[in-house]
């Protein structure tokens, strides 16, 4: 997967998949921007990766105002922007009834108007490069969760963003996927009680949960010329749980 010298912007880049994503594109060549509001881990993905070919820059995704300025400042600095994935995400677990009005408002905030503010102004740079956006989704966007009402409602919204832009853009050149990931062994999810991860290992085929580095891979090849028919794709990256019809394992 040959990138050399594509202008690659990673939200969320300053952990889990968002920095094995970006260290996966720095191999294949590229110039990563590492966008998060956590700056002091994304400066530190961006010191390992080697800063000729890694940045880190301080982004809150749910600012239109600052997100347009970040676009433009990228594209202005680089001469181009060549791939946008959209990776930043926020999770709250709970019911309608156990979220609070600010519950949701963080959760849209991040996971829909993230993806909708980097995406729209990114694009009139994604037009002229002819490049791609890869939007991280989830498996809770194909289908519901117990306890995750707002979340699926997020993702669900993140799922049929990527089919609608990629019928407007891909006429244009712009291609669009997403991921959609179930269970991933992150700082945060490591941190789980056992049984709750073995109910995940029990529901996924390959009986485990993904390395962010498994996620990545398929990140960077939606992106590349190797996903060149593949456009409004949102991709079961799940080890086989959507495979499911969600009846039980009886023999």
């Amino acid at each position: 997967m040959d990138l050399k010298d594509k202008v690659v912007i990673v939200t969320g880049g300053g952990n889990g998949v968002g920095a094995a994503t970006a260290r996966r594109y720095v191999e294949c060549g590229a110039r990563v921007i590492l966008a998060d509001w956590d700056d002091k881990s994304a400066d530190k993905v961006a010191e390992s990766l080697g800063r000729d070919r890694a940045e880190a820059v301080h982004i809150d995704v749910s600012n239109p105002d600052a997100v347009k300025a970040m676009m433009d400042d990228i594209a202005k600095r680089y001469g181009r922007i060549d791939v946008l994935v959209n990776n930043a995400g926020v999770h709250v677990p709970g019911t309608v009834l156990d979220c609070t009005v600010e519950d949701w408002r963080k959760i849209a905030g991040v996971d829909i108007d993230g993806v909708v503010f980097c995406s729209k102004f990114a694009m009139p740079y994604l037009l002229k490069s002819k490049g791609n956006i890869v939007n991280t989704a989830s498996v809770s966007g194909l289908g519901g969760d117990w306890g995750a009402a707002f979340y699926c409602a997020a993702k669900g919204a993140v799922v049929n963003l990527t089919r609608a832009m990629a019928l407007d853009h891909g006429g244009e050149g712009v291609r669009i996927n997403a991921v959609c990931p179930s269970l991933i062994k992150t700082n945060m999810t490591n941190g789980w009680p056992q049984d709750v991860r073995d109910k995940f290992n029990e529901r996924i085929a390959l009986g485990r949960a993904a390395e962010p580095e498994e996620i990545a891979n398929v990140i960077v090849f939606l992106s590349s010329p190797l996903a060149s028919f593949i456009n409004g794709a949102n991709i079961a990256t799940d080890g086989g749980a959507t495979a499911s019809n969600g009846q039980p394992k009886i023999v």
